[in-house]
């Protein structure tokens, strides 16, 4: 564990449930979501659909849900949640994370990216990761409805380097975060993809299972501007965001498209924000090298556990998630001052 310091417990995986892919495939596995679901029927209950105005002509949508607390005490902030890539608001780490923070006495947004969950409908471009401005304009648009509450952000997976960035920008957009926590963020997007493409194919088949799901919604949104009928019989991960790259993103070539959003290097320098980053040293897509690689401004403290997988920290039998607790033991920390 690095940064013991740091208000976060240690991560004990429940014996035989400690292998790298167990652990990512037990966070996300469909046996174990009518469970969370039974333990988030408040948050759900007490949820609203909301669409914001993210500027440029851009809307995104994401569940509102008023912290528990509200008849007892005034909520301790907002807490804003980012999934990771072909997730959603309704997946089962942004359930049960929302509802451990609802429960805790914050006010939750669960924010869907573009053309993730319901909202392929709503804005005509495609989703890329290099989209940043208009996450920013979405947490810029809850601080606006929402201006006397504290904003805590956090993020898994691709939506933890969207938490970092978004942290980067947020002084100079006029946004008041108290602290951004990154659960396993993508570092050096290559890396990752590569990762995808040569390691356990499992994963390479989830995520272009759920791509294809994604681009066959996005036209039959807009069936008079895309036809990916031939791009869905694309064979690798890298070959299908190749083409993306080249058809639709606007960027030269996949390397300046993957470098665009890496946060190896300087990247982080002038991060401001107080943030934290939550990873395991067996994570099978983000190679935990590349945690070498990235700035240490001193507003940025890391945790290090040696097993947790991807977005794992399965810590007992009940499946529950460890890195939701200590997400909230962390804001927790920054509304405390």
């Amino acid at each position: 564990m690095i940064d013991a310091g740091n208000p976060v417990e240690a991560f004990r995986p429940p014996p035989l449930c400690g292998g790298t892919h167990l652990q990512s495939v037990l966070a996300s596995l469909p046996l174990r979501r009518p469970l969370v679901e039974r333990r988030a029927r408040g948050l759900t209950a007490a949820s609203s659909d909301m669409i914001l105005d993210c500027g440029r002509g851009v809307r995104l949508h994401g569940y509102y849900t008023p912290s528990a607390r509200r008849e007892h005490a005034l909520p301790r902030g907002l807490a804003v949640l980012l999934h990771g890539w072909e997730g959603s608001a309704e997946s089962l780490y942004a359930l049960s994370t929302a509802s451990h923070l609802r429960e805790a006495g914050y006010d939750v947004f669960r924010l869907n990216m573009r053309d993730h969950g319901p909202s392929h409908h709503l804005n005509t471009g495609l989703f890329h990761s290099n989209r940043l401005a208009e996450i920013v304009g979405a947490v810029k648009r809850l601080q606006a409805v929402f201006p006397d509450r504290p904003l805590y952000l956090a993020g898994f997976s691709l939506g933890a380097n969207f938490a970092l960035r978004v942290g980067l920008r947020a002084p100079s957009q006029g946004i008041d975060l108290r602290k951004v926590v990154a659960v396993c963020p993508v570092l050096e997007p290559a890396h990752t993809l590569e990762a995808l493409e040569t390691g356990w194919f499992g994963y390479r088949k989830y995520f272009l299972k759920k791509w294809r799901r994604s681009l066959r919604k996005k036209m039959e949104a807009f069936p008079s501007l895309y036809d990916f009928s031939g791009a869905t019989r694309i064979p690798t991960l890298t070959e299908l965001t190749a083409y993306f790259v080249d058809k639709h993103s606007g960027f030269a070539n996949l390397e300046a498209y993957l470098k665009g959003y890496a946060l190896t290097g300087d990247v982080l320098a002038p991060l401001r924000v107080p943030s934290h980053i939550l990873f395991a040293r067996d994570d099978p897509v983000i190679p935990a090298q590349d945690l070498d690689r990235i700035a240490r401004p001193d507003c940025l403290s890391l945790t290090v556990t040696e097993r947790g997988g991807h977005c794992g920290f399965v810590e007992n039998y009940r499946v529950q998630n460890w890195a939701e607790r200590q997400i909230r033991r962390l804001f927790d920390r920054a509304a405390a001052g």
